[in-house]
């Protein structure tokens, strides 16, 4: 499955078969016995961009930030959409060195998902590999309702605090829960 937001002049991303689908996500929290709510909604590539849709979703909604460091490790850094993130101060607050935003190839091949889809569900695709280190905002983990896109940006899905553990720990993650403002 190609997406045209996602093409670039030198080649398209695309994603692989072996990644999940929204409906092998929602089959997977299923399983889990995790109760979600889905909201549809046009295609959101910013937080300024959702605003709008988000609106009559209650809870809180959250950014995703897939980031690099200087010994190469990729890290999923999850927090609430106003919250300010210094990338010269998180390094220390995250047990990391230098810190940047990671490739959109990089993106599609380890999480199966497109910049401006950025989720915690991505996880699913990183099961085999546990190659991502999660950072879950303190503040955020303490709030009963999350909203995350469900691996596709033109949807939005409502979680519960300790149900987003439950399937972080499930994808084989043991997520930091760290004060990130």
């Amino acid at each position: 499955m190609s997406n045209p937001a996602a093409e670039t002049a030198a080649s398209p991303l695309v994603l692989s078969p072996h990644h999940a689908s929204r409906a092998a996500l929602m089959t997977f929290l299923d399983g889990l016995n995790i109760r979600t709510s889905t909201v549809d909604h046009p295609p959101i590539m910013t937080v300024e961009d959702g605003h709008q849709f988000w609106a009559d979703i209650p809870g809180v909604h959250c950014k995703n930030l897939f980031l690099r460091d200087a010994k190469k490790q990729t890290w999923l850094v999850v927090a609430p959409i106003d919250r300010q993130i210094d990338l010269k101060t998180l390094p220390d607050r995250i047990g990391s060195k230098r810190l940047s935003f990671g490739s959109a190839e990089r993106l599609v091949d380890m999480l199966g998902v497109f910049p401006g889809s950025v989720t915690p569900f991505s996880l699913i695709n990183d099961r085999a590999a546990q190659a991502v280190n999660v950072v879950l905002d303190q503040w955020m983990m303490d709030q009963p309702i999350l909203n995350y896109h469900p691996l596709e940006n033109t949807a939005t899905t409502s979680i519960s605090n300790t149900d987003l553990l439950t399937f972080v720990r499930a994808c084989g993650h043991a997520p930091q829960i760290a004060t990130l403002a």
